[in-house]
């Protein structure tokens, strides 16, 4: 199949790599000239994946025309800040019948909408037919490297999550489907915030006790937004809910949770993101995430409390205090 991957960070180049080594026909567009010519030139990718050598048939291109010709599916791998401007230029070259996949996780901040919800709004109500969301547990560097790996693939058509299923199943990429893709993408982009909270009590040095209450939490909150939304509870408790927040939230490769480390630490936020070559989503999400629970008086307690660290300057610390000190309730209300 011919496909085009839109996006040369860890993620992007990672898919770009799998897809090859299945037998694909693929293009990588590079948004900059320099990153391209180094990857045509080194085959390596030593901004997002130092030390890994990509596939010889694997192209490149910082033209969006040519990386979309004849493109039977598209892979959209940009941070969630740049899918609609990203989206906007693809629209003129977009041909009628190609799958799209998003690859992003987030929310976008001036909207409130989910990544499918901006790609629909762009490119038309009939994207709805061909378009998918693909999240769950999985690095780039341990993908790029062949690692065993399990996501989920959503999509409101089933011939269309079975489709795309196909496309990147390997040996080592196992890929589940579903039809829930409001659940898929909310768990995918509230685990980022919920990490930078799990990272915060590493760095305080509260123990593995205080981050497992996080996360355990943390996936209440996501459910709360997710079915307010219109997903499925259980959507929640499989590999784009509950496996991604476990792996997002645990990991030094997470860059979420380094970022709440850092903070836990008492550097502030500014010179955190300022050290960082990669974009930590979940500094942007927890914006939005927290703007959307407020519009539907979604109870978050957890991302109010990131969303006070990081843009009203709480202090670490405090944060923690004020979580511990809400009102005791039922863990499942009746």
């Amino acid at each position: 199949m011919r496909i085009a991957v839109i996006g040369a960070g860890g993620w992007g180049t990672a898919l770009a790599s799998l897809l090859v080594s299945s037998g694909h026909d693929v293009c990588l567009w590079v948004r900059r000239t320099v990153l391209c010519e180094q990857l045509r030139d080194k085959r390596e990718n030593s901004p997002y994946l130092p030390g890994i050598s990509l596939p010889e048939a694997l192209a490149y291109t910082t033209s969006l025309a040519e990386a979309t010709s004849q493109a039977e599916l598209l892979v959209l791998a940009v941070p969630s800040h740049v899918m609609r401007e990203v989206a906007l230029a693809l629209k003129p070259r977009l041909e009628r019948t190609s799958l799209l996949v998003s690859v992003s996780k987030g929310i976008e901040e001036e909207t409130l909408q989910t990544m499918s919800a901006v790609l629909i709004e762009v490119l038309g109500a009939s994207l709805r037919e061909r378009l998918a969301v693909l999240s769950g547990p999985s690095f780039a560097a341990e993908v790029a490297r062949g690692l065993p790996t399990a996501v989920t693939v959503a999509a409101q058509v089933a011939d269309v999550y079975a489709t795309v299923q196909r496309v990147f199943v390997s040996s080592r990429f196992r890929v589940y489907t579903t039809a829930d893709v409001v659940g898929v993408e909310i768990g995918g982009a509230v685990k980022n915030v919920i990490a930078i909270a799990a990272g915060v009590s590493d760095g305080l040095g509260y123990g593995h006790s205080a981050r497992a209450a996080l996360i355990t939490r943390g996936l209440a909150e996501i459910v709360r937004l997710a079915v307010r939304l219109g997903a499925e509870p259980q959507t929640l408790s499989g590999l784009s809910g509950m496996g991604d927040l476990v792996l997002t939230c645990t990991s030094d490769l997470s860059r979420n949770h380094r970022v709440g480390i850092q903070l836990g630490k008492g550097e502030d936020i500014g010179s955190v993101l300022q050290g960082m070559t990669m974009v930590a989503e979940g500094v942007r999400t927890c914006r939005s995430v927290f703007s959307l629970a407020q519009r539907l008086s979604v109870e978050m307690p957890i991302v109010e409390q990131v969303y006070a660290l990081l843009y009203t300057g709480k202090p670490p610390r405090q944060v923690v205090v004020d979580l511990l000190a809400r009102e005791v309730k039922p863990e499942f209300p009746h």
